[in-house]
């Protein structure tokens, strides 16, 4: 697994239930998965070079972010480097261009949106909807960066900053959504294919902090539906391993597809206390082309809180409290130095009263960024 964040520090304990032995490349051996996998490769993530060194090793390559260059990725695959998902999938993750000409292509439900290329160009754009659009660099945003929210007041000077990286820039219609939803995939070489119960995610600035597994009050046919949407653009784009589509549900009852992600997702984090098959686990069988596990849900609702570090630089004092407090909740830890905003861990509470399961969540993550103490 090339990265050494969360998402491949999760993968160890699904690898080591498989029997599968796990290789992490990462930036620096204080990373997350560099600390809890055995003799981790600590490398330039983005040097061809170091990558096929690393890729020696392996059976397969897969990944835990997006940010391998796809020249990279195709020159592994010319070398006989098995990449899964192969590069010509993951460019749809890479870049979001791409991703929403190929999606319009196949006749999947976006905001409308056009490649915009420059100041005078994001007017027009703004004319043509209402006077408010989203503004984002096709590469290497994530967690609500490379994205800005414009209207017809918007400083000058801020409509120019997309600009500035370097790399076409995305307009898109300001979808007025009643929530956000995502689907999870799990697809394998020879196309089979699980789909995770449909989640609804809180988001604020730009960052997930919760996730309800299965979004709540959505009709079964409804779910099926948004299901349906992400099993096809598993098969349209030859993904494997798993596939998260993250959507709007708009006010009118449209599901518009937002982002796309080619690994183990935050919407799915849910899936290793709540699911018979964590997305982790599935992702693994599905890049070894292994019979893939149930996705169904172990009760009737799961609720995951993303931990935010706050202004308490020791935060394990609050977890032991925690921890004696709700014996049931399941606290996940990333191995990462406290900062404010950052993504430290997750708790997760999974039963039948949905609103007690909430209270919980947030209570024992609030207490842990020290927003309350008690």
């Amino acid at each position: 697994m090339v990265g050494g964040g969360q998402l491949a520090r999760m993968t160890q304990p699904a690898a080591t239930a498989l029997g599968v032995r796990l290789a992490v490349l990462a930036a620096s051996e204080r990373e997350s998965a560099a600390q809890v996998v055995r003799d981790p490769v600590v490398a330039d993530e983005k040097a061809l070079a170091d990558l096929m060194t690393f890729a020696k090793g392996c059976d397969v390559l897969t990944f835990d972010h997006e940010h391998v260059p796809p020249e990279h990725l195709r020159a592994m695959e010319a070398a006989g480097v098995v990449v899964r998902p192969g590069s010509e999938a993951l460019l749809h993750a890479q870049d979001k261009g791409v991703m929403r000409e190929r999606l319009t292509a196949i006749g999947i439900p976006c905001p409308e949106h056009r490649i915009v290329v420059d100041a005078d160009d994001v007017a027009a754009f703004l004319g043509e909807h209402g006077g408010r659009a989203v503004l984002k660099t096709t590469r290497g945003g994530y967690d609500g960066k490379g994205v800005w929210l414009v209207d017809t007041q918007t400083p000058a000077e801020t409509v120019a900053e997309p600009f500035l990286a370097g790399v076409p820039v995305l307009a898109e219609e300001r979808v007025e959504y009643a929530r956000e939803l995502s689907a999870l995939v799990a697809r394998s070489p020879h196309g089979q294919a699980v789909v995770y119960p449909v989640v609804e995610s809180v988001q604020r600035d730009g960052i997930c902090v919760e996730t309800v597994a299965p979004a709540p009050g959505m009709p079964g046919p409804r779910a099926v539906e948004v299901q349906r949407i992400a099993l096809s653009i598993a098969a349209e784009l030859g993904i494997v391993g798993v596939l998260a589509v993250e959507m709007f549900e708009t006010t009118g009852g449209e599901f518009l597809v937002n982002e796309l992600a080619m690994r183990p997702h935050n919407t799915g984090h849910w899936t290793i206390d709540g699911a018979v098959t964590s997305q982790f686990e599935n992702h693994l069988r599905a890049v070894l082309d292994l019979p893939l596990g149930s996705p169904d849900a172990r009760a009737p609702y799961t609720v995951m809180v993303n931990i935010l570090g706050g202004e308490l630089p020791d935060i394990y004092p609050a977890y032991r409290h925690v921890m004696a407090r709700d014996p049931g909740l399941k606290v996940h830890w990333y191995g990462k130095e406290v900062r404010p905003g950052r993504k430290v861990g997750h708790v997760t509470a999974y039963g039948s009263d949905l609103a007690e399961l909430r209270e919980r969540a947030w209570h024992a993550a609030d207490y842990i960024r020290g927003d309350i103490d008690e």
